[in-house]
């Protein structure tokens, strides 16, 4: 059972990140918007872009690492990559986003994170 949820979980965070790539890429501005620190207008399209791209990345590096490393390697993964919606969760606060989405979201999915890595190395 615990095995079941531990890679579910990794699993479902990774396709997370993917989906959130995908968002950033094809409608980068709404995808901003929900980060928490909406684009300008007239600028912003490259770290849009990169910010897709770096989403994307690491969810396709999860699911590798899962599938062919096994679940230890996941496992640290999943726990520095926690560092990533940590500093999310600053720069919102930083960039006048509001604290419902800094932590509701970015806090929390450090949160996820972290869950996913103690599960994984219980494994």
């Amino acid at each position: 059972m615990l095995t079941t949820v531990a890679y579910g979980l990794a699993i479902v965070l990774n396709l997370f990140c993917l989906l959130i790539g995908a968002r950033f890429l094809l409608v980068p501005r709404a995808a901003a918007a929900g980060y928490g620190v909406p684009a300008k207008e007239n600028g912003d399209g490259a770290y849009l872009t990169i910010k897709g791209l770096r989403d994307g990345t690491y969810g396709l590096l999860g699911l590798a690492l899962l599938a062919f490393a096994g679940p230890a390697a996941e496992a640290w993964f999943m726990l520095i990559a926690a560092l990533i919606p940590l500093g999310d969760t600053l720069i919102v606060l930083r960039n006048g986003g509001t604290k419902a989405t800094a932590f509701g979201i970015h806090f929390a999915t450090a949160v996820a994170l972290l869950v996913s890595a103690a599960l994984l190395f219980a494994v």
